[in-house]
C-alpha cells in the first residue's frame, strides 16, 4: 500500500471527491450530449432531418451545461465566483444558470418526443426518452449541486452524502508516503463496460455497439470480476472511481491472475490527474481516458487496445506453431540422436567428440539373410526387419542402452556411453539374452526360421557426431572392431563374448568356454558363449 505525505493525501481525497461529484453530475449531461450526437447522425438515415435543428440546440445546451458544471467544481473558479458577489446572490445566480439550460433541454426534448411518437420513429423515441430522463434527474439535483459547490472540505463531504462509500474506498487505498499516488497491492470484439452510472454504461454501450462490438455491462467491480470468470472478453472499459471496490482494485486483481493478466483494460475516469493515469498504466492498464470522453478519442483508444490484443493473440498463435514445429523437430532429432547429444546441440556445441574409458559394444547379425532376401518379396523382407528391429529397439529402452545404428541386417548397440553406469556390462548381457528370445518369438510369428549371431566386447571407445546434413552419432575404436569380429566369428543362435567381458560377468552369468578363436585383423583371442544368468542372481531388468 502506498503512502503520501498527510497533506498530499488529504488533497488527493478532496480532488477525488470533487472528481466523483463532477462525474455524478456530468454523467446525465454527457448522456444528453452523447444521445444528441447519435440522433443528429441518425436523423438523415430515418428521413427526420427536420429534427436536426432542435437537436443541435439541445447539443449546444448540453455542452454549455457541461462546461458550467466543470467550472463549478473547479476550486479556483469557485473562489473567484463567490468573491464577485454575496453568498446568497451567488447561490441564486448559480441556480438560475443551471436551471436555464436544463429547462431548455427538457422543453425541446418533450416537443421532439411528441413529434417522434407521431412519426412512429421508435429509435428516436427510445433515445429521446433517455435524454429526458437524464435532464429530469439533473434538474432534481440542482439544489444539492449548488450547496456542494458553495462549501469546502468537511462541509462539502457532509453535503455529498452519496459519496460516503467512495470516500471509504479512497481512504482504504491511499496512505501517507512518497511523491506518487500508487495503490495497493475491423472485427467484432467482446467488450465489458464497468461503470456505476447507468447512463455512462448505456452511452458507452451504444457507441461500441455502433462499431459492431458485442458489449456486456457491469455496475460494480465485484460483478465485473464475476463476469470475467464466466465469459471471455477482448477488452474491459473500467471506471476508476466506484463505491465499494474501486476500478484500480479490479485492475490489480486482473493483472495478478495469470488467467486474465493479458486481458487489456482501458481505464475511464473523471479524475483527470497525471498521477492516477501513471498509477493505472504501471499496474497494467493499456490506456487511460478522462471523462467526459470525446467519442472520436474513445473510438481511437478502443481500436488501439483491440489492435494490440489482436497482435498479441497472433503472436501467441505463432509462438504455439513454432513450439509445435520445434517439438516435431526435436522428436525427429531424438529418433536419430541420443537425448543427451540433442541437449548438447541445443546448447550450441558444434563439435561433439568424447572418449569413454569403459563401454560395452554389441553387434547382432541375421544368419542366412542373403538367401532369405532372394526367397521373399521386398515388402515382406522390410516388414520382417522392421518387426524384429522394433522389438530390439523396445528392449534397448527397457535395459537403458543406446541403439547406435542398423547396417543392413546387422544391429549395433552400446552400454555406458552417455552416462556413468557401473552395471552396463550386465545390461548388455541381459539385452543379448532377451534379443535371442525376441528372435525366437518373431520367427514363430512371421513363419520364417530366423537365426542370430551376437558378439560382445568391453573396453574404451570414442563417440561423437559426424556429418553436417545426414549426420549420425557413432562410436569408434578397437573395442568396436573386436565386438564386430566376435559376432562375425560366432555361431548361429549363440552370444559370443570376449574375455574382457567374461571377466566382468562370470560371477553372475553362466558361460561356456569356446577356447581360442583367430579374429580377422586381431589374431587369436579367448571367447565364451553366454548361456544365461546364474539361478541365484536376479535379472537386471
Amino acid at each position: 500500500m502506498v503512502t503520501l505525505p498527510e497533506q498530499r493525501s488529504e488533497d488527493f481525497l478532496k480532488l477525488a471527491l470533487l472528481a466523483h461529484v463532477r462525474q455524478d453530475f456530468s454523467a446525465p449531461v454527457s448522456a444528453i450530449v452523447g444521445y444528441a450526437e447519435i440522433l443528429i447522425e441518425d436523423a438523415p438515415r430515418y428521413g427526420l432531418e427536420r429534427f436536426t435543428a432542435d437537436l443541435g440546440k439541445m447539443y449546444e445546451a448540453g455542452l454549455g451545461l457541461q462546461h458550467l458544471i466543470d467550472d463549478l467544481l473547479d476550486p479556483g473558479v469557485l473562489a473567484k465566483r463567490t468573491g464577485d458577489s454575496g453568498y446568497d446572490d451567488f447561490k441564486s445566480k448559480l441556480r438560475h444558470d443551471l436551471r436555464t439550460p436544463i429547462t431548455a433541454l427538457k422543453g425541446y426534448g418533450e416537443m421532439l418526443l411528441e413529434d417522434a411518437q407521431e412519426a412512429s420513429a421508435d429509435a428516436f423515441v427510445d433515445d429521446l426518452q433517455k435524454m429526458l430522463n437524464a435532464a429530469k434527474r439533473l434538474l432534481a439535483r440542482v439544489d444539492s449541486l449548488v450547496e456542494f459547490a458553495s462549501r469546502e472540505g468537511a462541509e462539502a463531504a457532509a453535503v455529498a452524502e452519496p459519496e460516503a462509500p467512495l470516500l471509504a474506498t479512497l481512504r482504504r487505498i491511499v496512505r501517507p508516503h512518497g511523491d506518487g499516488i500508487v495503490g495497493e497491492k475491423t472485427d467484432s470484439y467482446r467488450i465489458l463496460v464497468v461503470d456505476d452510472h447507468e447512463s455512462n454504461r448505456d452511452l458507452l454501450s451504444r457507441r461500441l455497439t455502433r462499431d459492431l462490438h458485442h458489449v456486456v455491462t457491469a455496475a460494480s467491480g465485484e460483478s465485473a470480476l464475476a463476469l470475467v470468470e464466466q465469459e471471455q472478453f477482448d477488452l474491459i472499459l473500467l471506471d476508476l472511481l466506484m463505491p465499494g471496490m474501486s476500478g484500480y482494485e479490479v485492475l490489480e486483481r486482473l493483472k495478478c491472475d495469470p488467467r486474465h493478466s493479458d486481458l487489456p483494460v482501458l481505464m475511464i475516469s473523471a479524475l483527470d490527474e497525471i498521477d492516477s493515469a501513471v498509477r493505472c498504466i504501471e499496474a497494467g492498464a493499456e490506456d487511460y481516458l478522462a471523462k467526459p470522453f470525446d467519442p472520436v478519442l474513445l473510438r481511437a483508444r478502443v481500436n488501439a487496445c483491440l489492435e494490440k490484443k489482436r497482435l498479441r493473440d497472433r503472436e501467441k498463435i505463432i509462438l504455439q506453431q513454432l513450439r509445435a514445429e520445434k517439438d516435431k523437430s526435436d522428436a525427429l532429432l531424438l529418433n536419430i540422436l541420443p537425448a543427451p547429444i540433442v541437449a548438447r546441440l541445443n546448447l550450441g556445441e558444434s563439435m561433439i567428440a568424447d572418449h569413454i574409458a569403459d563401454a560395452t559394444i554389441l553387434f547382432a547379425d541375421l544368419v542366412g539373410f542373403t538367401s532369405l532376401s532372394t526367397r521373399v518379396s521386398a515388402t515382406r523382407l522390410v516388414h520382417l526387419l522392421n518387426v524384429l528391429f522394433s522389438d530390439f529397439d523396445r528392449l534397448s529402452v527397457q535395459f537403458g542402452l543406446e541403439k547406435i545404428k542398423t547396417i543392413g541386417d546387422a544391429y549395433m548397440l552400446a552400454g555406458g556411453l552417455l552416462a556413468p553406469c557401473p552395471d552396463h556390462v550386465e545390461a548388455v548381457a541381459d539385452m543379448a539374452l532377451a534379443m535371442r528370445d525376441a528372435l525366437h518369438a518373431a520367427s514363430n510369428r512371421l513363419g520364417e526360421p530366423l537365426q542370430l549371431r551376437i558378439g560382445i566386447h568391453t573396453g574404451s571407445v570414442v563417440s561423437g557426431i559426424i556429418g553436417t546434413r545426414k549426420f549420425i552419432f557413432d562410436v569408434w575404436g578397437d573395442t568396436v572392431n573386436t565386438a564386430s569380429r566376435m559376432e562375425s566369428h560366432g555361431t548361429a543362435n549363440e552370444i559370443n563374448v570376449s574375455a574382457a567381458t567374461y571377466l566382468r560377468l562370470c560371477e553372475k552369468f553362466v558361460f561356456e568356454a569356446c577356447g581360442i578363436i583367430d579374429l580377422t585383423g586381431k589374431g587369436p583371442m579367448e571367447a565364451y558363449f553366454l548361456r544365461g544368468r546364474r539361478r541365484d542372481q536376479p535379472d537386471s531388468q
